[in-house]
């Protein structure tokens, strides 16, 4: 099949990820610079060298605007930033939240939420701005599949892992985010559910091997809107989750191996759940 041809108006998909953490880090360092400017640069160097902060933020700024390693990749488009950058801005988004907010409630409670709302106004809310963009940058970093859910082309995405199934060669490929975590025989795996088996997969949209694979925003949409009800659970009881066991009768010591298990957070969680657990039945 021929690919299509990326252009500047037809960006790789994770290249608007790439984009808005680059924004991200060239607006604080706008800020950072701004606020230097307006001290001694003899006193603003010594304080950036005493201060450990100030280092902790160097490097932050260094990895959120450089990005090293990140590629934007139509086989990954929800992980163009490789997985030692994505987990180490997701730190330094965490250090850089909890510092913001610990110093704008330590000045609150000091000199009072009118002073602080004076404040607020005198740095046109930047003392709001930067805890949301260090939010930002985490929420962007978060554990996600690899790709969406796409039952036409056998590609689930439960929680943070992501399943593509060949029914040509019948293997199965189980991507944990970014990090592959191997191939199995579809034959021997199977879904098991731990805390209550879903209802019956009559509304659940099953996958013959031999259909033809249809369009994938029009096959994502019909998952969507066909999937079947939501597990019945209240509001206070726990998520329902699910295992992929490996059951390998050639590979002694492996019997029974649980390949992943993770908790069904969302409705498209549910429905990917019961679509693949239907397309392994099917083999």
């Amino acid at each position: 099949m021929a690919r299509t041809k990326e252009t500047r108006a037809n960006a790789a998909p994770g290249a608007g990820t790439i984009f808005a953490l680059r924004a991200i880090g060239l607006v604080l360092l706008a800020r950072w610079l701004f606020s230097m400017s307006q001290m001694d640069l003899g006193a603003s160097l010594s304080a950036m060298v005493s201060s450990p902060w100030a280092c902790i933020n160097l490097v932050f700024l260094f990895l959120l605007i450089f990005l090293p390693g990140a590629r934007a990749l139509a086989e990954r488009p929800f992980h163009p930033l490789p997985q030692w950058l994505r987990q180490a801005l997701r730190l330094f988004a965490l250090l850089g939240f909890l510092f913001a907010v610990w110093s704008i409630g330590a000045f609150a409670a000091s000199a009072g939420w009118r002073r602080a709302g004076q404040a607020v106004a005198a740095t046109n809310g930047w003392l709001l701005a930067a805890p949301a963009l260090y939010a930002a940058v985490m929420w962007i970093c978060r554990p996600r599949a690899l790709w969406r859910t796409n039952i036409a082309a056998r590609r689930f995405a439960v929680g943070r892992y992501a399943v593509a199934l060949d029914p040509a060669t019948r293997t199965v490929v189980v991507w944990a985010e970014r990090r592959k975590v191997g191939q199995y025989d579809a034959r021997e795996l199977s879904v098991r559910w731990a805390i209550a088996q879903p209802p019956t997969p009559v509304a659940t949209p099953t996958v013959a091997f031999a259909a033809t694979v249809g369009d994938p925003d029009t096959t994502h949409a019909h998952a969507a809107s066909a999937g079947a009800a939501p597990l019945a659970h209240g509001l206070f009881s726990r998520r329902p989750k699910i295992e992929l066991l490996w059951d390998s009768p050639a590979a002694a010591g492996h019997n029974r191996h649980t390949v992943f298990r993770t908790a069904l957070s969302t409705e498209g969680d549910r429905v990917a759940a019961r679509a693949l657990d239907t397309s392994l039945q099917q083999i």
